[in-house]
């Protein structure tokens, strides 16, 4: 679907992002638990960061391994639930600090690389595919950090963000691990998420330019 607005073409999609809310309500008992035991937002955010080198890593050194395909899903997801634990416990509970949002815009294009690269190494992913996916999430990522820069927000539409990617590759993974074969449809779902990228970098950077001409 396309919305037009002030001119511009902006593509409007579902998005994983939009359960966001939800999740948080979810976790918010647990960010009051690991406050009283002297846990702070950065010690969440570099848990999530060596998490996820570690996945990557064992992908990489096993990239035949069903099982390390069929626990890539929950280190996804456990991913997800401390990216959305440190960035509540910084708001609500007053962590916020300049190393603190370095770190989470690093950590999150660092963990991104550390799990989705060592999967050009699983058979039945292109290698050249998955690398173009990691390089155009990183822009991705670095155009939504532009709306601060600009003066706006965050951006974080869609429709393949952060945890768009996370529940693609996630599934992939599953089917794979179950023993899916890979022929002939995982080149194709690879092409559409990088499409999918591409109008995610152009609503990001269409819609940082608009916060920061109102």
């Amino acid at each position: 679907m396309r919305l037009a607005s002030r001119g511009a073409i902006l593509f409007v999609v579902p998005s994983v992002y939009d359960l966001k809310p939800r999740f948080q309500a979810l976790l918010r008992p647990a960010i009051h638990r690991l406050a009283r035991l002297g846990v702070t937002a950065n010690h969440v955010t570099w848990t999530a960061l060596v998490l996820s080198v570690a996945a990557g890593a064992a992908i990489a050194w096993r990239p035949r391994a069903g099982a390390l395909l069929l626990a890539l899903p929950a280190v996804l997801f456990l991913r997800m639930a401390l990216n959305a634990i440190d960035g509540m416990m910084a708001r609500e509970l007053d962590m916020k600090s300049p190393l603190g949002a370095v770190l989470n815009e690093i950590g999150d294009v660092a963990s991104d690389a550390a799990l989705y690269l060592p999967l050009a190494r699983v058979p039945g992913f292109r290698a050249d595919l998955v690398v173009a996916i990691v390089v155009l999430a990183v822009i991705t990522e670095m155009t939504g950090v532009l709306g601060l820069a600009l003066g706006g927000e965050r951006r974080y539409d869609g429709p393949m963000g952060k945890s768009d990617r996370a529940f693609v590759i996630g599934a992939l993974a599953l089917a794979l691990g179950l023993g899916a074969r890979p022929e002939p449809w995982l080149t194709p779902v690879l092409v559409t998420v990088l499409a999918l990228l591409l109008v995610t970098l152009f609503n990001r950077a269409r819609r940082a330019a608009r916060g920061a001409a109102s």
